[in-house]
């Protein structure tokens, strides 16, 4: 196995215990493994990077979220990173994240929830997030994907109520 992390580890003995014990067919090959290098910023991932999706004959739209426009980030002083997440082309589905901020270990569990859960990024758009708080960014990027599947006809309606509400 690639991941030669503690927690791949127990993951990979649990699947191991759940196969002997409950006649299970669980593979570790199976798991979805999110690591974390812990500088400053940490550095978080989980799932596939573009390039190896590309590789894959995936194609992949991406969505990236400076550290620098979060709230939280900027009233820490910890702007430096980003937030960037893979999905499939012309799906929300999420195939991989990279987080590089002071807390990515922390903010990479809510994106390896949604790749383990099938989760896209318009569930993350719906889901809140306490303000202000550092994995905004997530929900962020997730509004930044939505955005994306506004028609002309909606973005111009928008754009007249907008201007009607000044």
């Amino acid at each position: 196995m690639d991941h030669k992390f503690t927690h791949a580890a127990d993951a990979m003995a649990r699947v191991v215990i759940q196969n002997a014990l409950f006649f299970g067919r669980a593979k570790a090959s199976a798991l979805v493994i999110p690591w974390c290098t812990y500088t400053d910023p940490e550095v978080a991932h989980v799932g596939l990077y573009e390039a190896e999706a590309k590789a894959r004959g995936l194609d992949v739209q991406t969505f990236t979220e400076p550290m620098a426009h979060v709230d939280r980030a900027v009233l820490d002083g910890d702007t430096d990173g980003f937030v960037k997440v893979h999905v499939r082309a012309g799906s929300d589905r999420i195939i991989g994240a990279t987080v590089v901020a002071r807390h990515a270990g922390e903010i990479i569990s809510e994106l390896t929830l949604a790749v383990v859960g099938g989760l896209g990024l318009r569930t993350l758009a719906r889901t809140i997030h306490p303000y202000p708080t550092q994995a905004e960014a997530v929900k962020r990027v997730a509004d930044a994907y939505n955005r994306t599947r506004l028609t002309p006809f909606v973005k111009g309606l928008f754009q007249k109520w907008l201007a009607w509400m000044r």
